[in-house]
């Protein structure tokens, strides 16, 4: 079994608290101050937990820099006034960006007892399925 370091432990508090800090923004009609701290938050997060060298690496990976691209917009475009537009655009960047974790994801969450529950109730399931799928040809990697 794999040991956390402190540091990882802190980078998965950042990464929640930005995850609830841009929850919150959406909820208070795209309030653009707690949305610009939960982007950032949730950046520094994911930089401690998998270090800084392989977040640059994940960003910056050929395949994916039109996907950072739309991200990094997305965020520059809630910095400068325009919230809805802005979280559309990191949304979709976010998607292409991490849709290949979305398997493990989900794959991981049904072993944990409560969730695991919700996502085998029948309307939610084929939802689960669908997402937990891989739909790569090689192989899920």
């Amino acid at each position: 079994m794999m040991q956390i370091t402190d540091f990882q432990k802190i980078g998965v508090g950042l990464a929640g608290f930005g995850i609830a800090f841009l929850f919150l923004g959406m909820l208070l009609f795209f309030d653009k101050g707690l949305l610009a701290i939960g982007n950032i938050l949730f950046i520094c997060g994911l930089a401690f937990v998998i270090g800084l060298e392989r977040t640059f690496r994940f960003f910056f990976q050929q395949h994916k820099l039109k996907a950072t691209g739309f991200f990094v917009g997305g965020m520059f475009i809630v910095l400068i006034g325009w919230p809805m537009i802005g979280m559309l655009v990191e949304l979709y960047g976010f998607f292409l960006l991490f849709s290949g974790f979305f398997p493990v994801a989900v794959n991981f969450l049904r072993r944990v007892p409560v969730v695991g529950t919700i996502l085998n109730l029948p309307g939610i399931r084929s939802i689960a399925d669908k997402v937990g799928e891989s739909n790569s040809m090689d192989g899920g990697v």
